[in-house]
């Protein structure tokens, strides 16, 4: 005599699926925010590195002896040398490209070769010929972008700026950086301004 042994053939039920759906979705949208935060992350990346770097070289230039060209008598002295900030820069681009990348003009006279030793990029001595996702400017005694800035500029002091637009959408992002004359010193501030980071 044999005996059959009844095979079970269970098959998922419906709240299975659709509890194994959920969860699916859920980790698909947790995805796609993690992977949108990390590409606004590294868009953002190049603002706060090139304000940096404009910061350093304002740093530089003030730390530079300025004297004037003098044509000096026998046993005259030379006037004094002096620190100074350099004179504000033109924004770069004119415009925020809005949602795209804009690639800086490098012939004579243009972008970031605008200025003297005294004014401008050329003070500066900066420059990129990458392209860029942000507005570049600097300004000297005045501030344009960080107006809600805790650590403003007025007088004697200079912003280094970046204003953005990644998603295209007309609501800019602002990075700011401030510093200061006190005392004779060049002082910046302690952290950059920011504001709609990732807009």
């Amino acid at each position: 005599m044999t005996v059959h042994k009844k095979t079970s053939k269970r098959a998922f039920t419906l709240v299975e699926l659709m509890i194994v759906v959920a969860i699916i979705g859920v980790l698909a949208a947790l995805a796609i925010y993690g992977v949108r935060r990390y590409l606004a992350s590294a868009k953002t990346s190049e603002a706060k590195n090139t304000i940096g770097a404009i910061s350093r070289n304002a740093q530089a230039a003030f730390e530079r002896e300025n004297a004037p060209a003098e044509d000096l008598a026998e046993g005259a002295t030379s006037a004094n040398a002096s620190h100074t900030l350099c004179a504000s820069a033109v924004a770069v681009p004119a415009t925020v490209a809005a949602g795209k990348k804009y690639q800086p003009k490098t012939t004579n006279g243009t972008d970031f070769d605008v200025g003297n030793m005294t004014t401008g990029w050329k003070c500066l001595r900066f420059s990129m010929n990458q392209p860029i996702y942000y507005q570049y400017q600097y300004t000297k005694d005045s501030i344009a972008v960080g107006s809600s800035n805790p650590a403003s500029c007025n007088a004697t002091c200079y912003e280094a700026m970046a204003t953005g637009d990644l998603d295209g959408e007309l609501a800019l992002s602002q990075f700011s950086q401030t510093g200061k004359i006190a005392n004779g010193e060049l002082k910046k501030a302690t952290q950059l301004f920011l504001k709609d980071e990732y807009e």
